[in-house]
């Protein structure tokens, strides 16, 4: 990947296709706001792999007791104090 450009919100805003087609062909670009780092449009090769996703399937049932012994009842306080 080659030096990273820092660009302003304002200019962003103007030229995001070519920004995003440089982010595309290798070239990272910061964004910055009132003169500080804010984000940044980066290649995909540049982040972290993310992996499988773990499943969900063990949280099942973790929340048990969570809303009391009644939690119809919690439910319908929530919803009056609405």
């Amino acid at each position: 990947m080659s030096r990273r450009r820092y660009t302003g919100v304002e200019e962003t805003r103007q030229r995001l296709p070519s920004l995003l087609d440089d982010a595309h062909k290798g070239r990272a670009v910061v964004i910055t706001k009132h003169g500080r780092p804010y984000a940044a449009l980066v290649p995909l090769e540049a982040l972290p792999e993310s992996g499988p996703r773990p499943s969900l399937s063990g949280l099942r049932g973790s929340g048990a007791g969570l809303w009391g012994d009644d939690a119809t009842a919690w439910v319908e306080r929530m919803r009056d104090e609405w």
